[in-house]
């Protein structure tokens, strides 16, 4: 078996283990680096009451804190499921490398995790979207970004 195939077959299994334990959702994440697993997680959306806790961005959570840095250049990741937004967008974050998935969103959308109505949400105009979205006070919270702009040694994102 090859590395890529090792490691996306603990991805599979974490997703796997997470429905027979009636733990959470079908879903596993396995973080890698330098041929070594750094971090792995499945869904824990229910288990913790954290609609942010998908087994992508909770292993993202464990490599980070693992290598003490939010930065995971030279990281890849296995995840049972194709990224949903969310999720796609912390990879993006966290710098990781490369992405290999296995089941499709379009899989997950027939068993019944779908997120279509984000990507649509995401295509039309703020003002069209079916979640109102108001801005107010940017003159007031510019200020953060003038104090940033001051800042000695900013951080590098």
């Amino acid at each position: 078996m090859n590395p890529h195939e090792k490691f996306m077959k603990m991805a599979i299994q974490l997703s796997e283990q997470n429905v027979l334990n009636n733990t959470d959702a079908p879903f596993g994440a396995v973080i890698v680096k330098d041929g070594k697993m750094i971090a792995k997680s499945a869904n824990k959306v229910t288990s913790t009451n954290d609609p942010t806790a998908h087994a992508e961005v909770s292993a993202i959570r464990i490599a980070c804190k693992k290598l003490k840095t939010y930065d995971l250049n030279g990281c890849v990741i296995y995840t049972s499921c194709e990224p949903c937004p969310m999720c796609l967008s912390a990879v993006y974050w966290a710098r990781i490398d490369t992405i290999y998935y296995a089941n499709t969103k379009h899989d997950a959308e027939n068993v019944g995790f779908s997120d279509k109505f984000i990507y649509d949400e995401l295509d039309k105009p703020m003002d069209q979207r079916s979640l109102p979205i108001k801005q107010m006070m940017r003159d007031k919270a510019l200020q953060a970004f003038k104090l940033w702009q001051k800042k000695v040694l900013p951080i590098a994102y």
